[in-house]
């Protein structure tokens, strides 16, 4: 993909060459069934053996601990549907707490358990997007069966205090006597962040392998032992009854890799996005008036920038973007007739011409000054010409991306 400038890690990232090379062998002859007895099926049960206590190393749990899926909406649905129904079929409660900038997978989740009877706090967040631990606290009652706060946000690339809000969450379940179960996630966090679930203090924890150079179709679910746990998908046995279906034996092993390279490549990796992030911050408030940061200043993803553009719809200017050979994203979603603003960015207070008018810029250890720079030198054209009355186009393009823009397969 010559000439293109990838600025949405956020959304999915390309597979990484070793990860590829991992995976081949899985998909042409070492196609075995782990359920089997035979030597071509050991070897697959081998694989997936190896793969689990790579990904149990990272998370610093125990291997029967971790779950393997079919990506992050699988892994967040299963968590938050499994605890919830276990306990409400135990009579221990009906009560899920969570917060109102969660990803769709967990809001949608919580909304399909509203319907079947269990009742759902959202906890409000500040203007950065930051939930305060005492609040998610409050929330809790006799009856709360699961609180779900995400590690990082999506969109902004807020922080969340998950450790924080875990201590909190075993003071008061000690006052309840008993333990509250604590979901976080973590799709945005590989390479960026401390996996560890110990340190981090939650009892379940999920992943999406593409979103770390992994394959698409993959995911993780640390699962905590002794968790209240209903299996959600039914069949044969695998996944030690957790998570019934012939295991994606070349996806498990690609994520295995993937984590593990995320994980030795996390220092260095948020280092070079860091630097790259604050130039681009940087350049766009100085370069474009009126130009808004969304996200906690300090607590803050190393390479989410999201930015807002006052009269500006954020789908004109991602297709501006896009015929200038950048690949970007907005939180803004345009329907048949109307715009449908970000939630993140209204749960943080933002007025409705401004939610609509989001940038979102998410940089990966193959972005370049050079790709900063150039994104720098026609963005302010392109924003400039959207807030016009008439919308004109820019003069037309005279010159693509530098030589150096180009899509890198490799990962961090």
């Amino acid at each position: 993909m010559s000439g293109l400038i990838y600025f949405d890690h956020a959304a999915t990232t390309p597979l990484h060459p070793r990860v590829l090379e991992a995976m081949l062998p899985y998909l042409r002859e070492r196609f075995g069934n782990p359920s089997g007895t035979y030597a071509l099926a050991r070897e697959a049960q081998r694989a997936l053996d190896q793969a689990r206590r790579s990904v149990a190393d990272v998370l610093g749990c125990r291997s029967t601990e971790v779950v393997f899926t079919s990506g992050g909406s699988e892994s967040i649905n299963t968590a938050l549907r499994g605890v919830a129904f276990a306990q409400k079929k135990a009579r221990v409660g009906d009560h899920v707490v969570t917060t109102a900038v969660e990803h769709h997978a967990v809001l949608h989740t919580c909304e399909y358990l509203e319907e079947f009877g269990l009742e759902v706090t959202y906890v409000p967040v500040d203007q950065h997007g930051l939930a305060d631990p005492d609040e998610v606290v409050r929330a809790v009652n006799e009856r709360t069966v699961l609180v779900s706060v995400m590690a990082a946000n999506n969109e902004v690339g807020t922080i969340e205090p998950v450790a924080e809000i875990a201590r909190a969450l075993r003071e008061r379940g000690r006052a309840l006597g008993r333990r509250i179960p604590f979901h976080t996630d973590a799709v945005q966090a590989p390479g960026m962040l401390d996996l560890n679930v110990e340190a981090l203090g939650v009892d379940l924890l999920s992943l999406s392998a593409h979103k770390f150079y992994g394959p698409k179709g993959a995911g993780v679910l640390y699962l905590r032992r002794g968790t209240p746990f209903l299996p959600q998908q039914s069949g044969g046995g695998q996944e030690r009854q957790r998570r019934a279906g012939t295991e994606d034996v070349a996806g498990i092993v690609g994520t295995g890799v993937a984590l593990r390279l995320a994980e030795e490549g996390r220092e260095a990796n948020s280092r070079g996005c860091r630097a790259l992030r604050d130039r681009l911050s940087e350049g766009i408030l100085t370069r474009i008036p009126g130009s808004q940061l969304n996200g906690h200043p300090e607590r803050h993803l190393a390479n989410n920038v999201n930015v807002s553009f006052r009269g500006v719809e954020g789908e004109a200017l991602l297709a501006r973007l896009d015929e200038v050979g950048i690949a970007a994203s907005s939180g803004a979603a345009c329907g048949s007739s109307t715009w449908e603003p970000s939630h993140v960015l209204i749960a943080m207070g933002l007025p409705l011409e401004t939610a609509v008018g989001s940038l979102r810029l998410t940089l990966g250890p193959s972005n370049t000054k050079e790709e900063v720079d150039y994104l720098l030198g026609v963005l302010p054209d392109l924003v400039r010409s959207l807030q016009e009355p008439s919308g004109r186009r820019p003069p037309a393009r005279r010159a693509g991306p530098p030589k150096s823009a180009r899509l890198s397969h490799a990962g961090p």
